[in-house]
Order: C-alpha cells, then structure tokens, then sequence
C-alpha cells in the first residue's frame, strides 16, 4: 500500500512538474510581447484587433511541455532497470514536433498570405492545387515542414516501442512509424483548422487531453506527461484567448495540436492510436466538404461548449 501511494504521489508530481513548466513558458512569452509585438496585430472575425502573442506563448508552452516530458521519461527509465532505456526518443520525438508546427505556423501567420497570388489558397486541397501549379505557398511549405517533422517523430517513436524487445520486425515498425506520423501531422493540423472562434482549439485540446492523464501503466507515462503539458498550456492560454486580446494563429494551432498528437502517438494501446489516426485524418477531410462552424452551430450541445466562456 505505501509503495503504491509513493508511486501515485510521484506521478502527480511529474505531471505538475510539467504542467507548471509549461504553463509558465506559455504566459511569459504571451506577456514579454505585450507591449513590443505591435506587428503581430491581426483583425478576427468579429473584426477586433487581436495579437498573436498568445500563439507564440502556446507555442513555446508545447516546446518546454515537450522538453520536459521527454527529460522526466528518459530520468525514469534510466532509474527503472526493468525499463527499457528509450525516454530520449520520446523527448526527441515531441520536441521536434511541436518546434516543426510552431515554427512552421510562425511562417504562415509572418506572410499573412502575401504568397498566396490572387487567389489565397484554403485548405489542404487548394494548397496542394497550388502547388501542382508550381506556385510554393506558405501552406504547401507548413504541410512540407509539419509533414516531415511528424514523420521523424513517428520513427523516434516506433524506435521507443522496440526498445527492450528481442526482435526488431522491419514492416511491423514502418507500419508503426507511418501510422505515429499520420496521428501527429494530422492533429497538429486539425487544431489549426478548428482554429476558428475564440477558444475552439484550445478547448479541443483540453477535452482530448484530459482522459490521456488517466493512461496506465509505465508505458503510458509518456502519454501523461504530454497530455499534462497540452492541458496546462491550453488553460493558461484560454482566458486571453476567449476574450479576444489574442489569438493562436497557425503558431499557437499547429504548436499545440502537434503536442497533443505526439501524446496520441505515444499511447501504449494500439486502438486509441489508430483511433486517433482515423479521426484526424477523417477530421481534415471532412473539413474539406462541411463547414465546422456551421456544423457547430447546428448542433445545441456543440454550441453551448464552443460560445462557453466567449466574449460577448
């Protein structure tokens, strides 16, 4: 019993460790640019001057998050002889994801479409259509940087799974890499188009994040740590957020939401990751045909949670 209460006690600790970490990155970068990033000014829907402030501070939030997860992981299997040593691919993995989405979206929202042509591309589609057109836009080189920093990610992890066993299947851990990639490119694009009203993302990744504390198991640390990252940087960043002083911008979006899919990507159980998979990229196509706002607004459980806490 004693030692089962040391355990829980030491696991709740590495989880605040992460989460005040986390949160204080998000709020002090979000705060150092209050008054020096007049060039972040941006016009929302509602047509108020926002900053995108806070999705710098969401962004360098996921980074500490991710940083942090992956030293606590890789302190623990260095202290756990029963454990494979494999913590550092883990921290490789989220800290390479959620730097790709950040500094990728840090492009997007810089160029504020000025590549786009006359005709702004939207969507995973009209990026792509550009693109075949031989006209580079800022989108085409987020899916290249998010895509490419997701797949590595996805190789670090399938690494961190074979870890400890005896046999090393090649197919089994491409199919492993692959479908780790789809979770993280997926999700960290999914955010950034949810990314539409004032705290829609961030709630997103609050709701998707907080079961993932209950994962056991010491396979499941990771998926802890990092989904106790994405809640905390996600809380700190919702109040600012929802009352339309800043907003997350493709920075924030793609930061986070590549944070919460590397939390996907690490679960131990196959099903939630394929789950995660499918739902992310049935999610992004989706988004190519229906209207998430609209589909929202239609649905009255839906709405109450999205207009929860907004700015009148």
């Amino acid at each position: 019993m004693a030692g089962t209460i040391m355990r829980v006690g030491l696991c709740a600790r590495r989880l605040a460790q992460v989460g005040l970490k986390a949160a204080g990155v998000t709020l002090s970068w979000s705060t150092s640019l209050k008054s020096t990033a007049q060039g972040l000014n941006r016009t929302n829907f509602h047509g108020r001057t926002v900053n995108l402030r806070g999705g710098v501070g969401v962004a360098a939030g996921s980074v500490m998050a991710a940083v942090e997860a992956g030293r606590l992981t890789r302190s623990a299997s260095t202290s756990d002889l029963s454990a494979p040593r494999s913590g550092s691919w883990v921290g490789l993995a989220s800290t390479l994801a959620t730097t790709a989405g950040g500094c990728a979206g840090l492009v997007d929202d810089l160029d504020a479409g000025a590549h786009d042509g006359d005709l702004p591309a939207k969507g995973l589609k009209g990026h792509l259509t550009a693109l075949a057109r031989g006209r580079v836009t800022t989108g085409a080189l987020k899916i290249a940087v998010i895509g490419s920093g997701a797949l590595v990610s996805g190789v670090l992890l399938a690494r961190h799974r074979s870890a400890g066993t005896d046999r090393c299947h090649l197919a089994a851990s491409a199919v492993d890499a692959a479908s780790s990639a789809v979770v993280i490119a997926s999700w960290a694009n999914l955010l950034n188009l949810l990314d539409l009203r004032p705290g829609r993302a961030l709630k997103t990744a609050f709701i998707v994040s907080a079961p993932l504390l209950t994962t056991p198991g010491h396979d499941g640390e990771p998926t802890r740590l990092l989904a106790a990252g994405t809640l905390a940087v996600s809380l700190t960043a919702l109040p600012e957020d929802l009352q339309e002083s800043t907003m997350l911008g493709d920075t924030g979006a793609n930061a986070v939401g590549a944070l919460l899919g590397t939390a996907l990507a690490c679960h131990p159980s196959r099903v939630v990751r394929a789950g995660a998979a499918l739902g992310g990229v049935g999610l992004i196509l989706a988004s190519e045909k229906v209207s998430f706002s609209r589909v929202i607004a239609d649905t009255p459980v839906l709405a109450a949670l999205d207009g929860l806490g907004r700015r009148p």
